[in-house]
């Protein structure tokens, strides 16, 4: 297995947040012409923009901060190698055990009201329009207007189950 690929560069988290929100504003020209830069060589022609956009802005993340370490290849190879959805569940379920904390540089994403809203971990907090947030519950307000608990609005933590009568 490849050891984890080091960052090439230097960024601070905000630049990344501006040039990855950059990216949603190019058509597929220019996405492809980006693509070019990034990694030097052609776009595959056959890449639909969202996934041109998912592509590169994961590039540029793991060019900045490094990409996905030994463990996270392997669970990763895991699940998709497996057809079966409890095998999926559980590798999911390792994943979450894993993560306690969120690395900086990550980059959390989620619709609501018809748009897509993505959020950069900073070393100190969240980054959000150019804000830093010191917690997801701040941009969740932020975002909807109502309080909610932020790890659960951003997909982090499963809402809790009704207790069921023994």
């Amino acid at each position: 297995m490849a050891p984890r690929r080091q960052s090439r560069r230097t960024i601070d988290a905000t630049s990344l947040e501006i040039e990855i929100a950059r990216l949603g504003d190019l058509d597929l020209k220019a996405l492809r012409l980006r693509w070019l830069g990034v990694t030097g060589r052609s776009a595959p022609v056959h890449l639909p923009k969202h996934l041109l956009f998912a592509m590169l802005a994961y590039r540029i993340q793991s060019d900045a901060f490094g990409d996905l370490d030994a463990e996270m290849v392997q669970i990763l190879k895991a699940a998709v190698g497996s057809g079966d959805a409890a095998a999926i569940i559980k590798l999911t379920d390792k994943v979450d055990r894993r993560n306690q904390g969120l690395a900086p540089g990550a980059i959390l994403t989620r619709e609501w009201n018809g748009h897509d809203h993505r959020v950069m971990v900073l070393a100190d907090g969240f980054g959000f329009e150019g804000k830093t947030y010191d917690s997801l519950s701040r941009i969740a307000f932020a975002i909807t207007g109502t309080r909610w608990n932020g790890p659960r609005f951003f997909g982090l933590r499963a809402a809790p189950q009704p207790a069921v009568p023994q």
